[in-house]
């Protein structure tokens, strides 16, 4: 755990190798959010359209499955239920 120093603007230093684990770099833009008394530092994304669309749409860093697939695959199975359903199949 590190501990940091406000100075007499208020400016702290994220200790480096925080940032080299976030790959904060000179110039990131990071939001400040109060969580009731915990803080915490998220980084704003650069372009949240595109970075969201690959957290639904591709397999982050090559982990799990896509959560668009997933979806899809699950209503397919719900339109056979309501099929089933509707022919008075169980």
């Amino acid at each position: 755990m590190s501990v940091v120093t406000f100075s007499q603007k208020g400016w702290v230093v994220i200790p480096a190798e925080l940032r080299r684990k976030y790959g904060w770099k000179p110039g990131d833009r990071v939001r400040v959010v109060d969580y009731g008394g915990v803080i915490s530092l998220l980084p704003v994304l650069k372009d949240p359209v595109e970075e969201g669309w690959g957290a639904l749409n591709r397999n982050w860093r090559g982990r799990g499955r896509s959560l668009t697939e997933a979806l899809e695959r699950a209503r397919a199975e719900e339109r056979q239920r309501e099929e089933r359903k509707r022919r008075g199949r169980p």
